[in-house]
């Protein structure tokens, strides 16, 4: 059967395991975690046909020295945050990896010059199960895994989605999972002045992104550093912020959009479809 190319996303995971937890809800009678709960519920039926397998790069697994592949067949959970309910570690995701994709993965970036590392061990961090629990509750399409550099360079990383990018024409959804926003000590601060950093910066993010001539993307997304916001909107690091480098690359001729631009306390974080 002929199939069509698959997009690339970038997308938000939000704070720890949110989904399964009750929040105060405003006048509206909305959560501070409802707009991205809606967005990732209704994302299978914006991606349309349901893939082969799905390649997730998470801001929460860094190795060094090379790109990592997952390879558990059933891969565990990994509970990779501190100081919830009892009942958050206990949550269950039992979709299966795909040893085929790891493989071909590692062919691909092989092919492109890339040295790749293979982890027969790791588990869903909640960068990976907490989305995926909300776009595929069913567990019923196969998770694999690659890590980020612990560089975290834009280059690199960038090169890497490059080489990974044949996967959209093999039936393959391709996941960059991470945040746009990342400063968890002013993200719960309603001042004005960090919401204004915040705004400013997304705004950027955007505008980067939905560049249609791939070269001059990654130039602006490689100067992300010399925006002025930069900085605090990503602390202490920018881990949160390379799977969208992936992304990126993985894009080819692609020019992303935003998909969602939702808010906590006034920020914005984004998502963006490339494709």
């Amino acid at each position: 059967m002929q199939h069509t190319r698959f997009p690339v996303y970038f997308i938000p995971h939000g704070g720890g395991p949110w989904p399964f937890m009750e929040f105060p809800k405003d006048e509206t009678g909305r959560g501070p975690w409802d707009e991205l709960g809606d967005f990732l519920r209704g994302l299978s039926a914006e991606i349309g046909r349901k893939p082969k397998a799905v390649l997730v790069v998470s801001g929460h697994w860094e190795t060094e020295p090379v790109p990592t592949l997952s390879t558990a067949p059933k891969p565990p959970m990994l509970f990779d945050y501190y100081n919830f309910p009892p009942h958050t570690y206990e949550l269950s995701y039992p979709a299966r990896s795909s040893p085929e994709l790891a493989a071909r993965a590692r062919q691909l970036l092989s092919e492109a010059g890339i040295a790749s590392a293979e982890d027969p061990t790791r588990g869903f961090d909640h960068g990976v199960f907490v989305p995926l629990m909300l776009i595929y509750p069913d567990a019923d399409v196969p998770i694999t895994m690659i890590s980020l550099k612990n560089t975290l360079d834009v280059e690199s990383h960038v090169a890497i989605g490059k080489a990974l990018a044949p996967l959209r024409d093999e039936d393959v959804l391709i996941i960059a999972s991470g945040m746009s926003y990342h400063n968890m000590r002013k993200f719960r601060s309603p001042e004005p002045e960090h919401v204004a950093e915040a705004v400013r910066f997304d705004d950027w993010l955007t505008q980067a992104v939905a560049e249609p001539n791939p070269a001059e993307r990654e130039t602006r997304l490689a100067s992300w550093m010399e925006n002025p916001d930069a900085r605090a909107c990503h602390v202490p690091d920018h881990d949160h912020l390379v799977p969208l480098f992936v992304a990126a690359g993985a894009a080819g001729q692609d020019a992303g959009r935003q998909i969602l631009r939702a808010t906590f306390l006034g920020k914005p974080y984004s998502a963006y479809r490339f494709g």
